[in-house]
């Protein structure tokens, strides 16, 4: 699925991981669509992801863009989108260690403390994290939050609120950003890590999304934080964050492609099979129509990745290309499933295929790390400066 240039031992990685997604995890499927039909949490029990662990450091899928002095593969970019591609064509929720985008921003800024009691451990697979930024009142706009730390001696004490935070319940330590400069937007963002059970950091909420997701609500009273867990330098917590949601951005293009593979093979098979009126549905124009414009633009966008993956590893600036990859990346995955679920009919509308999960993914991807009107914001801003 990788274009000729692509290194050779790339495409042998994106080739086991899509035969770990074929025969470890489709095989899941089933269990986690009556679970998540049935009202169960759409996640793997800890018994169940055991395994799948296992056979992924048996297999090397594992810190795969670590850098090897933390036992990882370090593998570019590039490959790791092969990656993101394969891993996407399930709905089975599990991730091969560790949050890729966390450790990009832990590699970039930690110090040596940082990088021996947290990033170590995390590229080991022995802890997990998460990132808060969102706040009721700065979502899109994260210059605008209002959580806000004051240096007390040693420490620095945290007050405020975020929301829409992913992954807080299994988080050893989350990426906290907070203010520390008032009226100085991005240029008074700090980040901090903060580890789990420290006073003053309270979940408030679980907050149930569409697509089986959770995120949370969060308060922080009086966190007291040692300075020595200040990411990067005071005040320059925006440019790792926005490095971490760079990174992101190429992974949900990529995912989208996934996805959207996934749901033309499926609509493949349906329509060869399915006969209306005396004749495949394979034969119909419309249905045509929607398959060639399926592999068209799934094949656009995996070259959007690839060329903004390639941007990524050569040190090139990638914030107009991330957005162009979310913008069409999204609408196209939108556009691939609904065709999919409109070719199956009232199948298409059930619970029992995974074409119901993978929409409401969709749908939310169109809204987390920056709406889509925002990146057409940003996409236009920086044409008008370039060609104005």
């Amino acid at each position: 699925m990788l274009d000729t240039t692509t290194r050779e031992e790339h495409r042998m990685v994106q080739e086991l991981v899509q035969k770990f997604v074929t025969r470890d995890l489709m095989p899941l499927e089933p269990l986690i669509l009556a679970r998540e039909a049935n009202g169960g949490k759409y996640a793997l029990t800890t018994e169940e992801e055991a395994p799948l662990r296992a056979t992924c450091r048996e297999l090397g899928l594992w810190a795969l863009d670590a850098p090897e002095e933390y036992g990882g593969a370090n593998l570019p970019t590039i490959a790791l989108m092969g990656v993101e591609e394969e891993m996407a064509r399930t709905v089975v929720p599990f991730t091969i260690p560790p949050d890729s985008p966390n450790l990009h921003m832990l590699v970039a800024v930690a110090d040596a403390y940082q990088r021996e009691r947290y990033l170590t451990p995390y590229a080991a697979g022995e802890m997990r994290s998460c990132i808060a930024i969102s706040e009721p009142v700065a979502g899109g706009d994260p210059s605008g939050m209002l959580t806000k730390a004051v240096q007390d001696g040693d420490d620095w004490v945290i007050n405020g609120r975020k929301i829409w935070v992913s992954n807080v319940p299994a988080a050893d330590f989350i990426v906290l950003m907070a203010r520390t400069s008032p009226g100085k937007r991005e240029a008074g963002v700090t980040a901090f890590i903060v580890e789990r059970g420290t006073p003053g950091f309270i979940i408030e909420r679980e907050i149930a999304m569409i697509g089986g997701k959770k995120t949370y609500e969060l308060v922080f009273e009086d966190c007291r934080v040692p300075a020595r867990n200040v990411l990067g330098g005071l005040g320059a917590g925006y440019a790792p964050m926005q490095l971490r949601l760079n990174v992101r951005r190429l992974q949900m293009g990529a995912r989208c492609v996934g996805i959207a593979r996934r749901a033309l093979e499926m609509m493949c098979s349906h329509a060869k099979q399915r006969v209306t009126f005396g004749a495949p549905l394979a034969d119909r124009q419309a249905i045509q129509w929607w398959i060639a414009d399926a592999a068209t633009k799934i094949h656009a966008c995996r070259l959007m990745v690839q060329a903004g993956a390639a941007t990524m590893d050569a040190g090139g600036d990638v914030r107009n290309e991330a957005s162009m990859i979310k913008v069409f990346g999204t609408e196209m995955a939108t556009e691939v499933v609904n065709h999919a679920m409109q070719a199956h009919g009232a199948m298409g509308m059930t619970k029992e295929l995974p074409l119901q999960l993978m929409a409401n993914q969709v749908r939310l991807m169109h809204v987390y790390e920056g709406p889509t009107e925002v990146h057409r914001m940003a996409i236009a801003k920086r044409t008008l400066k370039e060609l104005g």
